[in-house]
């Protein structure tokens, strides 16, 4: 079982069987699913939350953990690790329920997971993929101690659309 705390209300915590209902109410919103990669479902369920923190639970070792609020699931903060000659990276990713918008709480929680999946994992770097339009991305990646690397040309299909990655990473010091 893993706690993180971050100041205030909000912790990063592993998931529980009881958190579904609490990420179907805060992930099903086409806000969030627009910024995410497409295993994200639309419309996201109660059944698809189930679906994933039980994929959750049985992920060994723990990869995701739940974005804690008021005593609730409102989110979740992950990564996908790299495999062969990159096993020392990998892609972080995160979302958080509309109504947390805006206070800073994927912000701590990115910068309080960095160092937790760095030790967990062994990794010498980490790095995100926000889409082209996702500015407040951007903000909690820079404001986390990551670091543009550069653009990936319409590299994606999101929505129909062709288009661009930016490419973010957080680079262990040697």
């Amino acid at each position: 079982m893993t706690t993180i705390r971050l100041d205030g209300d909000c912790v990063l915590r592993s998931f529980e069987r009881g958190d579904a209902a609490s990420l179907a109410r805060h992930g099903n919103n086409r806000k969030i699913w627009i910024n995410l990669r497409d295993a994200f479902p639309h419309p996201y369920t109660e059944a698809n939350g189930r679906a994933f923190v039980s994929w959750a639970l049985n992920d060994n070792p723990e990869t995701h953990l739940a974005i804690v609020v008021d005593g609730e699931a409102a989110g979740a903060i992950g990564l996908r690790r790299d495999e062969d000659i990159e096993r020392v990276s990998a892609e972080v990713g995160y979302w958080i329920g509309e109504p947390f918008w805006g206070r800073g709480i994927v912000t701590r929680a990115l910068i309080a997971f960095t160092p937790h999946a760095i030790r967990a994992f062994g990794l010498s770097r980490l790095y995100a993929l926000p889409f082209e339009w996702n500015h407040a991305s951007f903000r909690v990646l820079e404001k986390s101690g990551y670091k543009l690397e550069g653009r990936l040309r319409r590299c994606a299909i999101k929505d129909g659309r062709i288009i661009d990655m930016l490419l973010y990473s957080y680079i262990v010091p040697e």
